[in-house]
């Protein structure tokens, strides 16, 4: 599912690289004029020009990747501070609601009882979700393809168009998901205790976020799910993209129902 933007979303996402550029965070940064401005109109459109970073995303994650995606993380959360504009996240528990409505009807065209599968964990997330955990500006979107290396060192971090408000355990959450789950579908608990303590080197978690993580991981996974089957059923025909498999987050997603704490992704005992 595309994210939805419109030009008055553009000055949060360039005045954030903006920002984050100032203080040190790898990301392209936007070129401004020589009259300081930035967004100009280009044949009646928004435009602006953005600077080369150099690097590849990683085809094949290794730990390495995984320690440093972390600590990219983290940088960003402390290094987004002090930005003054903010942005809501669009795919929140209420978005995944509405993504629900529009696909309930065929949902169990991809599998049998797949609808009732996603409601029952839309209630419970709804009931559970944790509140009051420490937020700021994240990412949102940190997967293996915005991010750039150089071998096993980072080089940067692009596509920030999902950036929004949130809580900074979740976007951890979104990158366990997306980084330490293997081809085959098994969970690498090695590179989920890589990637939190590559985190937690620059930004420790308070035991809040800790117990937290699974239900995150699961919100994670559902959000993904859903907007992976929202775009295969309105998929159009002919289309040069092909979509992705939403049963991929669904195995993902049962996973983190069956985790029983932190233990389950390789920290402390519980």
């Amino acid at each position: 599912m595309k994210n939805v933007l419109t030009p008055k979303d553009l000055p949060f996402f360039l005045g954030l690289m903006d920002h984050l550029a100032a203080r040190d965070f790898p990301c392209p940064t936007p070129i401004h004029g020589r009259d300081g401005k930035v967004l100009r109109n280009l044949c009646g459109k928004p435009a602006a020009l953005i600077s080369f970073l150099s690097g590849l995303w990683p085809k094949r994650v290794t730990r390495e990747h995984c320690i440093g995606v972390g600590g990219a993380a983290a940088k960003m959360h402390l290094a987004a501070e002090g930005f003054e504009l903010t942005r809501k996240n669009g795919l929140d528990r209420a978005g995944w609601q509405e993504l629900f409505v529009q696909t309930k009807e065929r949902a169990n065209e991809i599998q049998t009882g797949l609808a009732s599968k996603i409601e029952s964990e839309l209630a419970f997330l709804d009931e559970n979700w944790p509140n009051d955990l420490p937020s700021g500006i994240i990412h949102a979107d940190l997967f293996p393809d915005n991010v750039f290396f150089h071998q096993s060192d980072l080089s940067g971090v692009i596509d920030f168009y999902f950036a929004c408000n949130g809580s900074f355990a979740y976007e951890l959450a979104i990158c366990l998901n997306a980084w330490c789950f293997e081809d085959d579908g098994s969970f690498n608990v090695t590179k989920a205790r890589s990637l939190i303590n590559g985190y937690t080197a620059i930004r420790a978690l308070n035991p809040m976020e800790m117990a937290a993580l699974p239900l995150l991981a699961r919100g994670s996974a559902l959000r993904f799910l859903l907007t992976r089957l929202y775009d295969l059923l309105n998929h159009p025909e002919g289309a040069l993209v092909h979509p992705k498999d939403p049963l991929e987050y669904l195995k993902k997603l049962q996973f983190h129902q069956k985790a029983d704490g932190p233990s389950a992704y390789g920290l402390g005992n519980g």
